[in-house]
């Protein structure tokens, strides 16, 4: 079986390890354009050795924003910015992916350190979108529209046209955000969608939306190249989502062009408090969607140490491992990870560092 630092090719796309950055919103754009800040970020994690580097949950339209400062890829203004920062990763080894998103009833929120609440109006908020007129609940109070058809063919649209700027703006690596409460998890979630035509009710109508809005993307994704989606394996709620039909949505997704199922969980209600955190604790979501479906997975959640990282891969438990947190706290994880398992530094520093380390 591999290991953490053995590469990993998909499609047209190898990466020099199994180690990924998981999509962090930082909340510093402007109208969705990428900074400096966004360079600075995203680039010494490519610098710090990392195999691939996903960006953030970037806006397929303006009122799929979480917040009025999140990225976004809803223009052709958006991707001059972009193309900078992915240029910068592929010098340095790293593969750059991309997140596309809407955020659905969790738009128009303030970020996380003013309060993360719905914006009135007044404060810069606006309409919010989803399945059906339910709000979030508790700070997300904002009752969304439901979404006609009309709207669920336009906002799938918009996901194509992003797809086909992120390809514009040099991303290797696209990932369709169906995860954590935002729209396309809350069409498939029992909890969020109570809508009674083709996209409601059954299983094969809640995921509808989900499949077809992937087949639009891959319509206009580079077939050589990777496609992900990110899913919430289960709700962690009585009568919510359930591992077993992320298995089912998993193989349609595979079907519909997915190339590899990027498996977290919850946040599609406001109660975190049942969920059983600690380390890995989502582990044997990407190890079960792997061996039922037999398609490529990533591992996400409190994957803090080297040796259990290498362990996710060596039992094939998933085929990638995507850090978080733990990547802000040390941009330079692979580094110290390549120590501790005895791996050759040189094989993942630039020059500039390998030559002092």
């Amino acid at each position: 079986m591999p290991g953490l630092f053995d590469s990993f090719t998909i499609k047209s796309i190898t990466l020099r390890n199994r180690i990924g950055v998981s999509p962090m919103c930082q909340y510093v754009s402007n109208d969705g354009m990428a900074t400096d800040w966004h360079l600075v970020h995203l680039g010494s994690r490519a610098v710090g050795g990392a195999g691939l580097i996903i960006a953030e949950a970037t806006a397929v339209e303006p009122r799929g924003r979480i917040s009025p400062t999140d990225a976004g890829l809803w223009s052709d203004e958006h991707i001059g910015p972009l193309a900078r920062i992915t240029s910068f990763i592929s010098k340095h080894g790293s593969v750059p992916g991309l997140q596309l998103a809407h955020a659905g009833r969790k738009a128009s929120a303030a970020r996380p350190w003013e309060g993360d609440h719905s914006l009135k109006e007044e404060e810069g908020g606006w309409e919010t979108v989803a399945p059906s007129a339910l709000a979030f609940g508790d700070k997300l109070w904002k009752i969304p529209k439901e979404m006609t058809i009309q709207d669920i063919m336009d906002v799938q649209e918009s996901f194509a046209l992003a797809a086909r700027r992120a390809w514009q703006a040099g991303y290797k690596w696209l990932e369709l955000h169906a995860a954590h409460g935002y729209l396309c998890h809350s069409f498939y979630s029992p909890i969020s969608n109570k809508r009674t035509d083709q996209y409601g009710g059954s299983l094969e109508n809640r995921c509808r939306f989900t499949v077809e809005t992937l087949a639009r993307i891959r319509a206009v994704w580079p077939n050589e190249l990777p496609l992900a989606v990110r899913i919430s394996c289960s709700d962690w709620v009585e009568g919510g989502w359930t591992m077993d039909e992320s298995i089912e949505l998993a193989r349609k997704l595979k079907d519909a062009g997915a190339d590899l199922i990027d498996c977290s969980s919850g946040f599609g209600s406001p109660d975190h408090r049942k969920y059983p955190f600690g380390p890995g604790w989502q582990v044997h979501f990407s190890e079960a969607i792997r061996r039922e479906v037999r398609i490529a997975t990533a591992s996400v959640g409190l994957i803090t140490d080297p040796v259990q990282a290498n362990e996710i891969i060596s039992s094939g438990k998933a085929d990638i491992t995507l850090l978080g947190r733990e990547m802000l706290r040390d941009p330079y994880w692979p580094h110290r990870a390549a120590k501790v398992l005895n791996v050759d530094l040189k094989s993942i520093a630039p020059a500039p560092y390998a030559h002092w380390i």
